[in-house]
């Protein structure tokens, strides 16, 4: 009986074992989807729309092939078209019924189709001129969201919402690749492959076991089992004696030990080998998933206003550009290239950085400007805007330094490079009002807003006056003068000055101060509570004259304002001009808070002669 329940646990093992293996080979099916993208006309970029990448549920895999580089990046749709507005391209979307097609795209020009006589609106329009249709390189664009750059073959696995496009190209001049796939992940899991194997298996290590104890129970039950007659006494043989055949067979204990061990061995070979099977390729998805499936616990949420537009960049985005930026200004001060900085400064950062170059290069031991800070990116605020110019503001703390820094970030077309138009060190005890996150953004507040205490285009007025005048300002009031270490470093660095000067030439000269609003336009982006954070710049002057006519002003221990100004003494007296570009927070309409300071910085800008 028990060879018959072997033969059944071998029979059934082999049957369990085949149906798993065959599960997870000839019946699992194919593991992915793919469709290819194909192009009637030749064209240097390829836009392939989120659309077609989410007709199948799950993750993206682009490949692509083409001899030489190849280039791929994604980012919201509305940004590629505007970034392909003036190249030809073909875009691949889907049509009603859900069918691929490829469509060739070729931007007519400003002028085209302005004629006013019926003949020339009925000729056909003329293509677009090269230079009309400047080839742009997609390597490095702020738009992007992440790029590929691969040789010959190109995949990209991606995860894109509907509202993201791809972009494939090579180098913007050439044609894009044509043999280009996109491919999905089949659900194809087979769940019982495992249990199958592991049973089979289980159930054969049984079958080995039963005829294992079926051959030694039978070897037990060998002849008769009733008691046998007795036998004559035998005498003993001796198996010395030479040349005769005694009829005696040899069935030593040791060949019999022999023969069960080399059975011993061949019984446990299949069951190491069956165990070997047992656990080879089975994956995660060839069990049964039995666990509940984990939920986010949920975290209290913004939600962006009805209306409201898309913010203009993501963290991710906003790190690489701030590492760009930085990396372009280090090389940027180290060389002294005023050019190259402009690559990605503009307005009040560009022109102190001016400044600094040309007082290097007279002054020796004159200080660079400090590094910008790139990381640990604390705050994003991109602002919510499908069009352009369009800004982010950004907060990097540095923990190594304890420093921070504020800035701002403009982008004024969709081919150029983010720009550093503000920057500031934020105070040591600034306390951040709750802004958006940055998945969300916070919308520019117009310059004569009027829902904040006050608009933005007044307030660096109202702050110079206050510079100006202290607690005689008729703005006074509405500042928070605790904290504000602008305003009490300048009114102290003034008396000081003032007072150095007096004790040799108040009989002679003149010094005076003043404030103004400076060349750059105020900056806000609004605030959870319909505040505001504004960026604004002002201009402080030092204007020394002599008051004598046979006096003249000297400068000999003035190496920055000598450079600068191209003259080491003047009969008619020196004006010299520091920068500052300063961060508020401006409470909206109704609150009891005051307008209170965030960070600054102040730079020397320039001096000349008074003409």
């Amino acid at each position: 009986m028990r060879f018959v329940w072997a033969v059944a646990a071998f029979v059934l093992a082999a049957v369990m074992i085949v149906a798993g293996i065959a599960q997870r080979t000839i019946f699992q099916g194919p593991k992915t989807e793919t469709v290819s993208i194909s192009a009637e006309q030749d064209a240097p970029y390829l836009l392939i729309d989120g659309a077609v990448l989410n007709q199948l549920p799950g993750s993206q895999t682009l490949r692509a092939q083409a001899d030489g580089d190849i280039f791929a990046a994604y980012g919201r749709a509305a940004d590629l078209q505007a970034w392909l507005s003036d190249v030809p391209y073909n875009e691949v979307t889907l049509d009603e019924a859900g069918a691929i097609v490829t469509t060739n795209v070729v931007p007519v020009p400003a002028d085209e189709g302005d004629a006013e006589s019926g003949d020339a609106a009925d000729e056909p329009a003329a293509g677009p001129t090269d230079k009309q249709l400047a080839a742009h390189s997609p390597v490095g664009s702020d738009l992007w969201l992440d790029e590929f750059q691969q040789t010959d073959i190109l995949i990209a696995p991606l995860q894109l919402p509907e509202e993201m496009s791809i972009l494939v190209a090579t180098d913007g001049v050439e044609a894009a690749p044509t043999d280009v796939t996109v491919s999905w992940p089949i659900a194809n899991a087979t769940p019982w492959a495992g249990p199958l194997i592991v049973g089979g298996g289980i159930l054969m290590a049984i079958g080995v076991l039963l005829y294992i104890l079926g051959i030694r129970h039978a070897r037990r039950s060998r002849g008769p089992r009733r008691k046998g007659l007795p036998l004559p006494v035998t005498e003993p043989i001796d198996l010395a004696v030479e040349g005769e055949d005694k009829g005696v067979i040899s069935a030593s204990p040791s060949t019999r030990r022999a023969v069960s061990t080399g059975r011993r061995a061949f019984a446990i070979v299949p069951v190491v080998a069956v165990s070997a099977l047992l656990f080879s390729g089975c994956s995660a998805d060839s069990w049964p998933q039995l666990g509940q499936t984990p939920t986010p616990s949920p975290t209290a949420t913004v939600v962006a206003p009805e209306g409201q537009q898309a913010p203009a960049v993501t963290k991710a985005q906003a790190e690489r550009i701030i590492a760009r930026v930085a990396a372009t200004a280090a090389d940027a001060d180290k060389e002294r290239d005023k050019s190259l900085a402009a690559t990605r400064m503009d307005g009040t950062v560009l022109a102190t950085r001016a400044t600094n170059y040309a007082l290097r290069e007279s002054i020796a031991d004159y200080k660079a400007p400090a590094a910008i800070l790139t990381k640990p990116l604390e705050i994003v605020l991109p602002q919510a805007y499908d069009g352009w110019p369009r800004s982010m503001m950004a907060v990097v703390d540095d923990k190594a330094t304890k420093t921070s820094s504020i800035m701002v970030l403009t982008q004024e077309d969709a081919w150029s490079p983010y720009k550093l138009t503000y920057q500031a060190s934020l105070e040591a005890s600034t306390e951040m009002p709750d802004l958006a996150p940055w998945y969300i953004g916070a919308p520019q507040v117009q310059p004569d807003s009027p829902f904040l205490i006050m608009a933005p285009d007044q307030l660096a007025t109202a702050y110079a006056d206050v510079i100006n005048e202290g607690d005689k300002s008729e703005y006074f009031d509405m500042f928070e003068a605790e904290g504000d270490h602008l305003r009490e470093g300048i009114a102290t660095d003034r008396q000081r000055r003032l007072d150095e000067f007096n004790k040799t030439a108040s009989q002679t000269g003149s010094l005076t101060f003043s404030s103004a609003v400076g060349s750059q336009d105020a900056f806000a982006l609004a605030t959870l509570e319909s505040g505001a954070i504004v960026a604004v710049n002002i201009d402080e002057t030092d204007t020394v004259k002599p008051t004598n006519e046979d006096a003249v002003i000297k400068l000999e221990s003035n190496p920055t304002v000598k450079t600068l100004a191209g003259a080491d003494q003047s009969s008619t007296g020196f004006s010299t001009t520091f920068t500052d570009q300063v961060f508020f927070y401006v409470p909206a309409q109704g609150s009891n808070e005051k307008i209170r300071l965030l960070g600054y910085s102040s730079d020397i800008l320039n001096a000349k002669v008074i003409q």
